[in-house]
């Protein structure tokens, strides 16, 4: 397994473990709303917060995911849109990119 396949999973189960605490955090495993009202409202604030983590985590998720197909298929370090290799430092960078550094910017 090349190293960029080996950080890409490691990267993903990391993923997956922080999505299973936010669900928890959303289920609220760790007890109900307190009933002070100011608490509340902090915890719901909180609830805000992990709901947007949890958004950005799932969505780096499936960037990872789309990035390892293209590994398997032999094609993990070609651009996606134009073809050419992906810049290594990029990949060093960014593990999950698709694209060159020229069509990111377009």
């Amino acid at each position: 397994m090349s190293n960029r396949k080996a950080e890409l999973e490691t990267l993903k189960a990391d993923l997956i473990a922080r999505l299973e605490r936010y669900e928890a955090h959303q289920q609220r495993k760790g007890g109900a709303l307190d009933k002070d009202s100011e608490e509340q409202a902090s915890q719901i604030q909180n609830d805000e917060v992990v709901d947007s983590l949890e958004e950005e985590t799932r969505a780096e998720l499936a960037q990872i995911k789309v990035a390892l197909e293209r590994i398997d298929q032999g094609i993990g370090e070609e651009c996606e849109v134009c073809g050419k290799p992906i810049d290594p430092r990029r990949l060093q960078v960014l593990p999950y990119t698709t694209v060159c550094v020229n069509c990111a910017e377009d």
